[in-house]
């Protein structure tokens, strides 16, 4: 069991803040590799995304499958298991896909470098599962949410160095690489970065396995019964999987017999699919709540508003947040973009990831407890800290940061949403999701360095998100909130769905005008800002006083 004393547990909290840091450095490298594998492999936009596809799917089913054997045990699994166990399980899967992912790069095999990127995400979402209750068990559940912002802290810089990292494994630091010489390039340093990705994977496992100051963490806690739930989300797991198969076969089609039409309709015929499998996620999750609104047994939290809007939330923000980096590549080729190589946009690629750091760590300021003249001084000065160790990063790394100077603009920008804030989510929620919508129109309407700094400033819109949404959607589920928190978790989803639905677009229509999906998507996350306040008014939940933690 935890230890029963208030005190933190320091060396236990910093060998677990380990894992945050590699969620944050695999996820925004993958920016980085989209590009490269759409120009190595010679993909369209769509197949490229599926680095992204295979990489959040996987968190979905990971999510799925605990949910699934919590639900037939009627227990935590993850608690059952021990949060500390559970880590070093999830370590060891993501070893793993590490070795997987060294498998097909010698191989030359793009399929199986997707295989192993879903086994490496499959043990974060083992991993994410325990670490964030661990961090608040791990000291008086008071100080909780400043240890989760701690750990936030730490896997934003890994989204801010891993681009760093990556491309210099990809394109070593050479000068600019072009798009032709790209197919010629040597993996084999592809091959030592996983070589030492899986190998942390295992010492970090070892460090959690052996360490006598990292309690069991225990946590034996009865899991309310939601079957009609599992079997109607399994049902949607099914469905989807039918979605996507028709899109898989069409690319085994001979694309150089056919004419313009046939082409054309063939890119239709996907994109009916796409929509399709996103419409099975919004019908999925709307059937469970109507349906629970009927008979509430066996639907568990699901018959909560708040809940379902939050899982839509959930599913659309990390579904933006992801769409926006991944894209970003392909859109700095374009000449009003700067017709940039795919070796050239790491600082760009870090400045939008790096972004999500900024706003993270002047979230993080509430959990100090400063007051007055403190606490303003703390919102203006450490985003601009933030922005400077961004900076720092690629210049010591060889970059040239000129281009990126006088986005501190946009920086203050957010430094002004975050005053209008005032701490409150729903108010945070709103703000910030408009603020989205206004960097997407600008970057949409606008380009070069307008419209660059646009598209980078939808970060800074969704750094402060997940907290918000989370804490909004699980107010009020009493002895289901932890089943909901398994729901909102499944939602990652959306970074599975959504960037391949705008890479399919861009196929058709521009990568640039397919950046109308993230307006989309911001639209969305402001009209749940709006809807779920008005839904915990009528149940007697007063909105402004919910604290906002988790991590994402």
């Amino acid at each position: 069991m935890i230890s029963e004393t208030n005190k933190t547990n320091y060396p236990a909290l910093y060998t677990l803040i380990t894992v945050f840091f590699f969620w944050g450095f695999i996820a925004a490298g993958n920016s980085i590799f989209i590009p490269f594998c759409k120009s190595y492999f010679s993909l369209d936009q769509f197949q490229s995304q599926l680095v992204d596809f295979a990489f959040y799917t996987a968190y979905y089913i990971g999510a799925l499958l605990l949910f699934a054997l919590s639900d037939l045990s009627g227990k935590d699994i993850v608690g059952k298991w021990g949060y500390k166990k559970s880590i070093v399980y999830g370590l060891l899967f993501s070893a793993l896909g590490a070795g997987a992912m060294i498998i097909a790069v010698e191989a030359n095999l793009y399929a199986g470098m997707l295989v192993g990127l879903f086994i490496v995400a499959l043990g974060f979402s083992l991993q994410q599962t325990a670490a964030n209750p661990f961090a608040i068990l791990l000291g008086n559940p008071k100080t909780g949410a400043s240890r989760v912002n701690l750990g936030g802290g730490i896997n934003s810089f890994g989204t801010t160095i891993g681009p760093i990292i990556v491309a210099l494994a990809l394109f070593g630091a050479a000068t600019s690489v072009s798009e032709e010489q790209i197919k010629s390039l040597e993996l084999s340093k592809v091959v030592i970065l996983y070589t030492g990705v899986g190998l942390l994977f295992i010492a970090s496992a070892a460090l959690f396995y052996f360490s006598k100051k990292v309690p069991a963490g225990i946590a034996i806690e009865p899991m309310e019964k939601a079957n009609k739930a599992l079997m109607t989300l399994v049902a949607m797991t099914v469905l989807l999987g039918a979605c996507f198969v028709p899109i898989f076969k069409s690319y085994q089609i001979d694309v150089t017999i056919l004419n313009e039409q046939a082409l054309a309709d063939l890119e239709s015929y996907r994109i009916r699919f796409l929509v399709l499998a996103l419409f099975v996620v919004l019908g999925g999750i709307f059937f469970s709540y109507v349906s629970a609104q009927k008979k509430s047994e066996g639907w568990g939290a699901m018959q909560y508003p708040q809940l379902v809007l939050g899982m839509l939330a959930i599913f659309t923000y990390v579904g933006v947040e992801v769409a926006i980096g991944s894209n970003l590549g392909e859109l700095l080729k374009l000449p009003e973009f700067g017709s940039l190589a795919s070796s050239d946009i790491a600082p760009y690629i870090s400045m939008y990831w790096g972004s999500l750091m900024i706003g993270r760590w002047a979230g993080a300021i509430s959990a100090f407890n400063l007051s007055g003249a403190k606490k303003t001084i703390a919102l203006i000065i450490v985003p601009l800290i933030a922005f400077g160790v961004i900076l720092s990063v690629n210049i010591i790394s060889g970059k040239d940061m000129k281009p990126l100077y006088y986005y501190v603009v946009c920086v203050l920008a957010q430094i002004g949403a975050f005053f209008l804030s005032k701490d409150k989510p729903a108010r945070t929620l709103m703000i910030f999701g408009s603020f989205g919508i206004i960097a997407m129109l600008i970057g949409l309407s606008s380009s070069g360095t307008v419209g660059i700094y646009a598209f980078l400033a939808g970060g800074l819109a969704c750094s402060i998100m997940w907290p918000a949404i989370f804490s909004l959607s699980i107010i009020g589920l009493g002895k289901y909130t932890s089943q909901g928190s398994a729901f909102l978790i499944m939602m990652i989803l959306g970074g599975g769905i959504i960037p391949p639905i705008q890479g399919k677009l861009s196929d058709i229509i521009g990568i640039h005008q397919s950046y109308i999906v993230a307006v989309v998507c911001f639209g969305y996350l402001t009209l749940f800002a709006v809807l779920v306040k008005g839904i915990l008014k009528k149940q007697n939940i007063d909105v402004d006083v919910i604290e906002t933690e988790g991590s994402h």
